[in-house]
């Protein structure tokens, strides 16, 4: 029998005890590889497909048949995706703390998939929307807008779906790479395979979402497209739970945010402690597994040994006294917050494109022939442009690169994400300027311009994540220590959505203000 060794602290991908389903140790022949992460996939996939076909449409349904205003609209939308990706927070800590990896993905599939059937059922009833309105009561701001109780239902679907999904989206790619093992250079390869793959599939499943779903949503049913969306989920939890004998298992080790707020805590309490005479006099410090640093000191306190730790001999206590390797690798998160912070406002400028941009195609002229496109499916735009630009990243920008800056990468992980900003401020530009002719002629002429114009800003802002979203991931992931990018990947990315969730309801809630008079 082959065993899959533990690795330690050389890789997160291979921390921890590794069991199959019945807690032995895992015979390779038999378990992981591609069937297993191919199954894992899938939740992901799923999880893609009712996600982006809520979002790129929601904001129609709201407007259109529920008689919200844009600007509250919008913010209904952006709260979801917000909630989305903030409870991916709670999913994280607990795969990490408790349930691990599998029984989270598979409880949060659970929940989506019983979030998108109440979402079929909000927009089945008819009780639960407003009455019809016509184009003359429309113009005349004469609608009735959705009462409480129609919203409650529609409510509880979409944040039942978001629980359900923050808690898919922290977990799946590392369960699935759980499936290989680093020891193993053949292993090692397929993984990094398998991430190109992942990336690639989330991808097909959003373009499914915005051109299928979205047409069938406005021209044959919400009903009908957002049941497709519910049975695809339920079928990916059966596949999921089908495939648990082939799966390969970590046991939970802790999650980092625990050992975040505890350094933070302890060096606060701390705070009136004298600094010892050589930071050698520190806990554990002959057994730190990273380097010293004397920056943002006041961290150090954590670790002193007091009188009460040192005659007690509870220095291994974490609740006592932390560790120089804890306190170092916090520091850590620390000095990485300001090149996070320039990520805020490209995804601030991408959340626009399905809120923003999507209510702008509505009031454009959107016909080819006879055939209306809807709304939300140009937003398949923008996926296509990041499989192009991502696809012209490997196959012509790296290898032009390297040959002008004779670096194996091509370009660095910081000068990608610098290209990735570059961009949006061109997408905001070309937006700005689309926008602005749009509501001249509309006003002067009374004409309605076409909703190609459109794709200035949706090629732009998806080229900006080919290059943004690529460079965080490389930076994050392969030049930051192991321990900073399951805290950076599982806890300040998600905070990030929490300033966002205040920040971008203000300013896109002004914008639909003025489109609006």
């Amino acid at each position: 029998m082959v065993l899959v060794e533990s690795h330690g602290e050389k890789d997160d991908s291979n921390e921890g005890t590794v069991v199959d389903f019945r807690g032995n140790p895992v015979d390779k022949s038999k378990t992981g590889g591609w069937l297993a992460a191919g199954l894992i996939l899938g939740s992901e996939l799923s999880e893609r497909i009712c996600v982006m076909g809520i979002s790129m449409n929601l904001v129609t349904y709201l407007v259109g048949d529920l008689h919200i205003s844009a600007a509250k609209s919008a913010t209904i939308v952006t709260n979801f995706m917000g909630a989305l990706n903030l409870l991916g927070l709670l999913g994280g800590f607990l795969a990490d703390a408790k349930l691990g990896r599998y029984l989270t993905v598979a409880l949060s599939a659970s929940i989506t998939a019983l979030g998108v059937i109440l979402l079929t059922l909000a927009t089945t009833i008819p009780s639960m929307r407003p009455p019809y309105c016509d184009d003359y009561r429309r113009k005349h701001h004469e609608c009735i807008e959705a009462n409480g109780r129609q919203l409650a239902l529609l409510y509880a679907a979409l944040y039942t779906t978001a629980l359900g999904g923050g808690g898919i989206k922290s977990n799946v790619s590392g369960f699935g790479s759980d499936q290989f093992d680093v020891g193993d250079p053949k292993e090692e390869k397929a993984m990094i395979f398998f991430f190109n793959r992942f990336y690639f599939g989330i991808s097909l499943g959003s373009l499914f979402a915005v051109i299928v779903l979205v047409y069938i949503q406005d021209n044959v049913g919400r009903g009908w497209g957002y049941g497709i969306s519910a049975v695809t989920m339920v079928i990916a939890v059966a596949v999921l739970i089908c495939g648990t004998p082939w799966y390969r298992f970590k046991k939970p080790q802790g999650s980092p945010l625990t050992i975040v707020w505890r350094v933070l805590l302890l060096a606060l309490k701390k705070k009136n402690q004298p600094y010892p005479s050589h930071p050698s006099l520190l806990n554990d410090y002959d057994n730190r597994k990273v380097p010293y640093t004397p920056r943002f000191k006041f961290l150090d306190k954590a670790a002193i040994l007091d009188d009460n730790c040192a005659a007690n001999a509870e220095k291994n206590n974490p609740w006592l006294v932390s560790t120089v390797t804890h306190v170092e690798e916090v520091k850590m998160v620390i000095k990485l917050l300001p090149i996070w912070s320039t990520c805020i406002l490209f995804w601030t400028i991408y959340s626009q494109m399905t809120t923003f941009t999507v209510e702008q195609a509505t009031i454009m002229h959107r016909k080819i022939g006879s055939f209306v496109i809807p709304a939300g499916s140009f937003s398949a735009f923008l996926i296509i442009s990041i499989l192009l630009f991502t696809s012209l990243n490997e196959k012509f920008f790296v290898p032009l690169a390297r040959k002008i800056t004779h670096n194996p990468q091509g370009i660095t992980s910081l000068q990608r994400i610098g290209i990735g900003l570059v961009f949006s401020v061109a997408a905001m530009v070309g937006a700005a300027i689309i926008e602005k002719e749009r509501r001249e002629i509309a006003v002067e002429k009374e004409v309605k311009i076409s909703a190609f114009w459109l794709l200035v800003q949706f090629f732009l802002v998806g080229a900006g994540e080919a290059f943004a979203y690529v460079g965080q991931l490389e930076f994050f992931i392969r030049e930051a220590h192991i321990y900073l990018s399951r805290v950076i990947c599982k806890v300040i990315i998600p905070l990030f959505f929490l300033i966002l969730l205040i920040k971008l309801c203000n300013i896109v809630g002004d914008i639909f203000t003025y489109l609006a008079q």
